[in-house]
């Protein structure tokens, strides 16, 4: 049976992501900060870990409860967009964002690649392209820029060192989605970006470069 681990999965595109693969029959194993959460994903079939991605301890402590996985698609979904006004950064906002969007993937990233690498299954993270440096047209939004970019680098990074040895590494735009971080303004429904998702990750070749693209798998320059 495919195994697919999905970091951050109590609400959005990551609950979406996790019901649509045991929908179709998937071993999922999902992560959330709340024991309730995690209570509602497992009533759904998924395997389940409490975990916030800024604790070191939680970190550490979910390596060694997937010690010897073979996951065929990991996703690093969790994450937050942080001050809606840009400007003046304050301290808490600063840590904040970097440290759930960037530290949490520097100690995460390391930990599950080797488990998607043994499977020669793709590890993505949940990027976007406000985070592109070479099709970046505005500059809203430069706090969770900055952290997007930055994440996309640790990807990076993380694709050197275990692309050769089976993990795809893949930054993904999730699209513009109608979620608490999105708004109810925005143009995608969470099902329809996972959908999106899967089938874009489900038809990537594997590769030892890492690559940006968008939901639906059109490219993106870094």
């Amino acid at each position: 049976m495919a195994a697919a681990l999905i970091i951050g999965a109590s609400r959005g595109i990551g609950h979406e992501l996790a019901r649509q693969y045991l929908k179709d029959g998937w071993r999922v194993i999902a992560t959330a900060r709340k024991a309730e959460d995690c209570a509602e994903l497992a009533a759904l079939g998924a395997e389940t870990h409490v975990l916030d991605v800024n604790n070191v301890e939680a970190v550490a402590g979910l390596g060694w409860k997937l010690d010897d996985e073979r996951l065929d698609v990991a996703i690093l979904n969790a994450g937050v967009y942080g001050p809606r006004e840009d400007g003046f950064p304050l301290q808490t906002d600063f840590d904040s964002v970097m440290h759930t969007n960037v530290l949490a993937a520097m100690r995460l990233l390391p930990i599950i690649a080797p488990m998607v690498a043994a499977a020669g299954g793709t590890l993505a993270v949940m990027s976007s392209k406000m985070g592109s440096l070479s099709e970046r047209h505005g500059a809203s939004g430069s706090l969770y820029r900055a952290s997007k970019a930055a994440l996309n680098s640790v990807l990076i990074d993380t694709a050197l060192t275990f692309g050769s040895q089976g993990a795809t590494c893949v930054a993904l735009h999730p699209g513009w989605v109608r979620t608490d971080m999105g708004g109810g303004d925005a143009d995608l429904d969470p099902a329809d970006s996972a959908s999106g998702i899967r089938a874009t990750l489900a038809a990537l070749p594997a590769a030892g470069k890492p690559v940006f693209v968008t939901y639906d798998g059109q490219s993106i320059g870094w």
